[in-house]
């Protein structure tokens, strides 16, 4: 990710937050997770130290993003609504899973949300615990997942 591109990360991030996780999370619960008005220098600290995988399509439209850590933690995952369902979350994972394979990760760690949980654990991903995360005084459900890389 490029210092540019912020602003369409974060805004893909509302936007998939609220059009995707409706079935999953009520109107409170998903403005407090994806505040309608990102604060951009939060989201600079919130992603400093992560490295930042995003896919674009050829008209140069963010389609999705990876956040993770040198440590084996993927902190976000999410993709456009419209591009849902089409392959970027499956693609931005594998990028992220060889990348952390090749500097000698071994063990892969996220917390997903109820929408992401089926996803992680198609790619092999465990429940560990069932989390409640607090954003903003309201409580989401979440889980710690883990996956050994071979």
């Amino acid at each position: 990710m490029r210092e540019a591109e912020l602003s369409a990360v974060a805004r893909l991030f509302t936007d998939a937050v609220h059009a995707l996780a409706a079935g999953h999370y009520d109107v409170a619960q998903r403005h407090a997770w994806a505040p309608r008005a990102p604060d951009l220098a939060q989201w600079r600290e919130r992603l400093r130290g992560r490295t930042v995988l995003v896919a674009v399509a050829e008209s140069r439209d963010l389609r999705g993003f990876i956040a993770y850590q040198d440590d084996g933690h993927i902190d976000m995952l999410f993709v456009a609504p419209a591009a849902a369902r089409s392959g970027v979350a499956t693609r931005l994972c594998a990028c992220a899973e060889a990348a952390l394979a090749d500097a000698g990760v071994s063990v892969l760690r996220t917390e997903a949300s109820l929408v992401a949980r089926p996803f992680f654990a198609q790619r092999g991903f465990a429940v560990v615990a069932e989390e409640h995360a607090v954003r903003g005084g309201v409580t989401l459900r979440r889980f710690a997942m883990r996956k050994a890389l071979a």
